[in-house]
């Protein structure tokens, strides 16, 4: 069973969080999730246990107790939504403002155009 951990301290390792999960059962692997830029912690990450009924037992311990300071959240893993395909960046349409070309109103004569 797959687990999310949150409000986890940005000093927690993956080794101490094992520690905390190893108590309850065979801990498979632990993730924490870090910023792509920094590579600091982003305070939340993922724990795979092996046994459903292990890692129940460890989401009803752990949720909400005292981690190195601060309150955790713990409960099971939601599958990944699908996001498509984005890729970033704002939609097209019209940016407003901008002349391509020459008016041919009488504005544009009293402009300068």
């Amino acid at each position: 069973m797959n687990i999310y951990i949150g409000n986890l301290p940005f000093s927690a390792t993956e080794d101490e969080i094992r520690e905390a999960f190893a108590g309850f059962g065979q801990v498979n692997s632990v993730t924490i999730i870090k910023d792509k830029m920094s590579g600091r912690s982003r305070g939340f990450g993922f724990v795979e246990m092996a046994e459903d009924g292990e890692a129940q037992n460890a989401i009803q311990a752990l949720n909400g107790k005292d981690f190195n300071g601060r309150g955790m959240v713990v409960n099971e893993a939601r599958p990944r939504e699908d996001r498509g395909d984005y890729r970033g960046g704002g939609g097209g349409g019209s940016r407003g403002g901008y002349q391509r070309g020459r008016r041919t109103d009488d504005r544009s004569k009293k402009s300068g155009w």
